[in-house]
């Protein structure tokens, strides 16, 4: 186990906060569980449509990068979702009861602040894989000054 609680290490808070624990992580890869309730977040009544998956694996990176901050004694950053490549899903839906696990692995990471994760979410009955790109700039609050600055032109 984790020696962070999820909200210590998600910027994301009450029902938007969808990881329900952290398994481990190291310095390349995060594990997690989200567990599919009758009253999580996005559910239909076939279950949580499996694009939210995406949103799965998008609050692992950002809790991978908070637990990065906080060994580092920094305070937990946001970062960006820039883009997915490759989302395949082997069912349309997660279903009410399912009990996921969320695998992010760190796979490239430049200088400029983008990187890319090669995602995953499994249980016994499904299979669900992505690469997600992300960016977490080095100011935050500056990059967005600046980019509501070109916005506003």
């Amino acid at each position: 186990m984790i020696e962070f609680d999820v909200r210590e290490i998600v910027p994301h808070s009450g029902t938007m906060s969808l990881l329900d624990q952290v398994l481990e992580c190291d310095e390349e890869a995060l594990s997690a569980i989200v567990e599919i309730r009758q009253d999580s977040l996005f559910v239909t009544e076939g279950g949580v449509p499996a694009a939210i998956g995406i949103e799965y694996m998008a609050q692992a990176v950002a809790a991978w990068a908070g637990v990065q901050d906080r060994r580092a004694g920094r305070d937990v950053s946001i970062g960006f979702l820039v883009g997915t490549r490759r989302y395949r899903s082997s069912h349309p839906f997660f279903a009410v009861g399912s009990r996921l696990r969320i695998s992010v692995r760190r796979e490239l990471q430049g200088d400029n602040g983008l990187s890319v994760f090669d995602c995953r979410i499994e249980n016994d009955q499904l299979e669900v894989s992505a690469n997600l790109n992300v960016f977490q700039p080095d100011d935050v609050d500056a990059f967005l000054e600046q980019e509501s600055a070109k916005a506003r032109l």
